[in-house]
């Protein structure tokens, strides 16, 4: 990849002690107190800042504190010594900077302790061009007898009290993703994870600090954190009685201490930190950026359109239903289908969620001619062909598991715990003969039928027992860490020999989505909720820190399958579009208005596909902030095209809704209206008009409450699609 030239990171110049290092993106600048001998410093953290102002910024605070010395405070590290000594004194011994494959610049400042062998190297990683500094730790153990580490925080960062607020993202299966705001208070806010394998459903491994009081999306100074990790997490703020709060996050060390031989070293996940003064949205587009050029599996490739099985037939998989969807899918424009849940197991048939998990063999009662005959029939039909897998988990009913037992974690002396269905186990990732049966399953497919365009990888269970039938029994507290481990080392392997097939992230849902995960992945099941009354406020939070090209977003049947509202099928349509839109339904059940809606639809998103996955986020009115509406908008790098997405989130008699000022568009440039997906018998009043951008950022345009067609297809759901094109 070609990168701007761009300043990263310098050793200040000699006007400044040689031991001031500043760390420098676009729009931000972190500076650190490197004083050989002593604790490495936090002088600043946030706008950028000339030499002059590093001068005069005076002393800053201990970065990367361990146990030991002044054991009151939280500490990012903690270590057991060969010796039995809980102590660990930490100084600045050295500084380096280097280069990475990816093209960043990475600042190196090792930490020695002052009596035992014992090093950490705190590491910062800028990119060119981007506002994102990543920081993470590595522990090397020299001494002559093996350490054990209880805590290993990626870093810590000290923020200046005022009136902080804090956003993060909680909820819970078919409600993830939803925000929560509130003030820093003195005491400890803690966001963790104990699940094992998801991470994401009941709360996220990211956070938003406001600076100047409650949260406002364009406007204000914002720190973002996000951890990029799989596992189980903690962030920890920490609000004694100094004049800071001080934010940890890393590996949740609860029942996993780690243990160190003379010569190993531990790696800690980074923490991706940026700062805006453009508000929550600043912060999110910095995320969004970074995170399609240097995170994303793919994330400069467009995303399909694609129709998924599982809500419109669930385990019901039979040829002949498999044609037609596709043959439906094609016909509304799209470009993927995929099989979803239910095409193996012959010993052990998968008709309902109890059996078959790890029997990756074609159950040829239901598809007696193979995948290759949906292969043959997807190309007939003009699509791509994608189908569901849940490589780390089996069943007590498998083949799989009756040749090895021995492969499922599961606790010693003790019957397995079992999930869904009554049976499902999760695989020892931990071992290396899982590793390569996990890494089989996908290579064999992918060889076997190269065709495939699209794995949908699930995971539907936790680790439900503490124990590893691999690990040794001094290195049971390994097993969350070595789990991913694992599982990462597969997927690197998996990449490396299937580079282009897209590969989705789904967990129950949406319980990985987590930039820890993504690298591996193109896109992420969101939640298994498809409702897009609730998908408005569950995207919203997402967006926070996740673009538009990696949240999968669906048209679902009406009734919806989890919250029996029945939505019309155009707002469905306009909400699966500020995502990755796809459809999740069994489309002979459309009425014939329902599928023409969807194939309008479809061919208006693909003409502003580039703009919604590619595009700078402008969230403007949240619906949290009740309203009774929420809008957003995506606008290109060069300004020259939006869409700006409108929906009514409750409907009461003569109600009065705000009018939207927009954000983001050139001021100076003239902007041609056109709405998308129309469904009224008219068109809209601004319709093909010209406005300046700086009108629409300063007064908005009025969105009519309802929509104006025949009496009989009135209902309570009113949403607009706009694009706006650049004279």
């Amino acid at each position: 990849m070609k990168y701007p030239a761009t300043l990263l990171f310098m050793f200040c110049a000699a006007s400044l002690s040689a031991e001031t290092l500043h760390v420098a993106t676009p729009a931000s600048s972190l500076v650190l107190d490197a004083t050989p001998g002593q604790k490495l410093s936090l002088v600043h953290y946030g706008t950028p800042v000339s030499d002059a102002d590093i001068a005069g910024l005076g002393s800053g605070l201990d970065t990367y504190p361990a146990y030991g010395i002044n054991p009151e405070r939280e500490a990012a590290l903690s270590i057991t010594h060969a010796d039995g000594s809980m102590s660990t004194d930490l100084v600045v011994k050295s500084t380096a900077k280097s280069t990475d494959a990816d093209g960043a610049e990475i600042l190196t400042v090792t930490l020695a302790d002052t009596f035992y062998p014992v090093e950490v190297d705190v590491n910062y990683r800028t990119y060119p061009g981007e506002n994102i500094i990543e920081t993470w730790s590595e522990i090397r153990n020299n001494e002559k007898g093996a350490i054990t580490l209880s805590r290993f925080m990626s870093a810590s960062l000290p923020v200046r009290m005022g009136d902080v607020w804090l956003s993060s993202l909680y909820g819970s299966w078919a409600n993830e993703a939803k925000v929560e705001e509130r003030p820093l208070t003195h005491g400890v806010t803690m966001i963790k994870n104990k699940d094992g394998v998801r991470n994401s459903h009941t709360a996220h491994a990211e956070v938003m600090l406001s600076l100047d009081g409650k949260p406002r999306e364009n406007t204000g100074r914002v720190i973002g954190a996000a951890l990029e990790y799989p596992g189980n997490y903690k962030i920890m703020i920490d609000t004694d009685d100094s004049d800071y709060h001080r934010l940890f996050a890393g590996i949740n060390e609860e029942n996993s201490a780690y243990t160190l031989k003379k010569g190993e070293s531990f790696a800690t996940p980074p923490l991706a930190l940026t700062y805006s003064n453009e508000g929550l949205s600043g912060a999110s587009r910095n995320f969004h950026r970074w995170g399609r050029k240097h995170r994303l599996h793919a994330g400069d490739t467009p995303r399909k359109i694609l129709l998924n099985s599982w809500e419109g037939v669930y385990f019901d998989i039979d040829e002949p239903t498999m044609d037609g969807m596709m043959a439906d899918i094609a016909y509304m424009g799209g470009e993927l289908f995929v099989m979803d849940d239910g095409w193996f197991g012959v010993k052990y048939p998968r008709a309902t969620d109890n059996a078959a998990l790890g029997d990756w063999t074609v159950d040829t009662r239901k598809l007696p001619n193979g995948i290759n005959s949906l292969l043959d029939a997807a190309e007939r039909h003009g699509v791509k062909f994608g189908i569901w897998i849940e490589p780390e988990m089996t069943n007590t009913v498998s083949e799989l598991y009756d040749k090895h037992p021995e492969y499922v974690i599961k606790a010693p002396n003790r019957k397995p715990t079992t999930g869904r269905g009554g049976t499902q186990l999760v695989l020892d990732m931990a071992n290396p003969k899982v590793q390569d049966l996990v890494f089989e399953v996908v290579d064999t497919l992918m060889r076997k039928y190269p065709r495939i365009d699209y794995i949908k990888w699930d995971a539907n269970a936790p680790i439900m027992d503490h124990g590893s039938q691999y690990l040794t029994a001094d290195r049971q507290s390994h097993l969350y860490i070595d789990f991913h481990r694992g599982l990462i080392k597969t997927l690197e392997r998996i990449r490396e020999a299937h580079p282009d097939v897209t590969i989705q992230a789904c967990a129950s849902g949406g319980g990985r989505a987590n930039w820890g995960i993504l690298p591996w992945f193109d896109e992420f099941w969101t939640s298994d909720n498809n409702d897009a009354l609730q998908r408005i406020y569950m995207q919203w939070g997402t967006s926070y820190f996740f673009p538009a090209i990696a949240m999968a977003s669906h048209i679902s049947a009406a009734p919806n399958h989890q919250t029996f509202r029945s939505i019309p099928v155009k707002f469905r349509a306009d909400v699966a579009m500020s995502g990755r839109l796809g459809l999740e339904l069994q489309p002979k059940n459309m009425t014939e208005e329902e599928r023409d809606i969807c194939r309008r639809a479809i061919a208006d998103y693909k003409n502003v596909r580039h703009i919604v996955q590619f595009g700078d986020i402008y969230r403007l009115l949240s619906p949290y902030d009740g309203k009774g509406a929420a809008s957003l908008m995506y606008i290109t790098p060069e300004k020259d095209d939006a869409v700006f997405f409108w929906w009514k989130t409750e409907t009461f008699m003569n109600q009065q809704l705000p009018r939207i000022p927009m954000a983001g568009l050139d001021p100076d440039a003239t902007y041609i209206v056109t709405e998308l997906n129309r469904i009224d018998n008219e068109p809209l009043p601004f319709e093909g008009k010209a406005f300046s951008g700086r009108f629409l950022m300063d007064r908005g345009l009025d969105m009519p409450l309802t929509h104006k067609v025949d009496y009989h297809k009135n209902t309570d759901y009113s949403s607009r699609v706009l694009r706006l094109t650049r004279q």
